[in-house]
């Protein structure tokens, strides 16, 4: 079975979607119609921006969002998926290419979702960090015992999970990891606590949104980042969607369920291979490679 998985926050890169602006009058068309909707020429800041410029919120995620859903349309009758995920941001690029939402609407909802999240992240001095080597209870049991907000929010493959919050509970949780035992702990540079209660007046924002905008039934089943399942019904992704904002990424679980149900060959679909690399930590003889056209 095919298992398409799209990147999220930090798969950018300067030049990103460039190749398929040249190389296809469709994919034109549709960084054209994108630069319509936003209102700015995006396609400005991909093709010939700084890395500074690209790691705005709300560059990168319509920027990452586009590369993804533009390669998949390009897969033409070649995109076949059995099952789609996406890391965070992801999960709207998977949305759109399995026909869930239209292109159009998903990037409307992912321009409100970056909004949202960049004017969450000014309320508060926040952050992130990445952690390495632990077991996740101790990582969890470690962030509990914070008084500062502080939670697990990615848990990206089995010893690697980026907590999440406040600058002081994240600095905090940092020492008190290291010393537990971690092979690293490190600050991440990152606009903001993403995937904590930090994010709820974002939720609140992209609620809204969502609420408003036609979700279809999709061409297959998407594994949803907050409960790591296999979702189907329309109602149930909107919801889980919101949730995904507060909520901890787990992406071990996704891979873990997609492999279970049966998932043979793992086709990262947008910039980057981190989603490949994570697959092969959990079990190297699966079948990965990157879409292209």
């Amino acid at each position: 079975m095919n298992a398409y998985v799209f990147p999220g926050q930090g798969a950018q890169y300067v030049g990103m979607g460039h190749d398929l602006y040249e190389k296809s009058p469709k994919a034109k068309d549709m960084f054209k119609k994108a630069n319509s909707i936003l209102k700015f020429k995006i396609t400005d800041v991909m093709f010939d921006g700084t890395e500074e410029d690209l790691k705005q919120t709300n560059i990168t995620q319509p920027a990452i969002f586009l590369h993804s859903v533009i390669l998949a349309r390009m897969l033409g009758e070649d995109f076949r998926p059995d099952m789609v995920a996406g890391h965070s941001l992801g999960e709207f690029s998977a949305l759109v290419a399995n026909k869930t939402l239209l292109f159009e609407d998903g990037l409307k909802l992912v321009a409100k979702r970056a909004s949202a999240m960049q004017k969450a992240c000014e309320l508060e001095p926040s952050t992130m960090a990445a952690v390495i080597g632990l077991e996740d209870e101790v990582v969890e049991r470690i962030c509990t015992g914070i008084k500062n907000i502080v939670v697990p929010a990615n848990y990206n493959c089995p010893g690697q999970l980026v907590i999440s919050g406040s600058l002081s509970g994240v600095e905090e949780a940092v020492e008190e990891l290291t010393a537990a035992g971690a092979k690293r702990a490190m600050i991440l540079k990152v606009g903001g606590a993403f995937h904590s209660p930090l994010m709820e007046p974002a939720a609140v924002e992209l609620a809204e949104a969502i609420n408003a905008t036609k979700f279809n039934t999709g061409l297959c089943p998407i594994y949803q980042n907050v409960t790591g399942q296999s979702v189907a019904d329309p109602e149930i992704i909107k919801k889980n969607l919101v949730a995904q904002l507060t909520s901890p990424v787990r992406w071990t679980r996704t891979m873990q369920n997609m492999m279970a149900d049966g998932a043979k060959k793992i086709i990262e679909v947008g910039p980057g291979k981190v989603l490949q690399g994570l697959f092969k930590k959990v079990d190297r003889r699966l079948e990965t490679e990157s879409a292209t056209i």
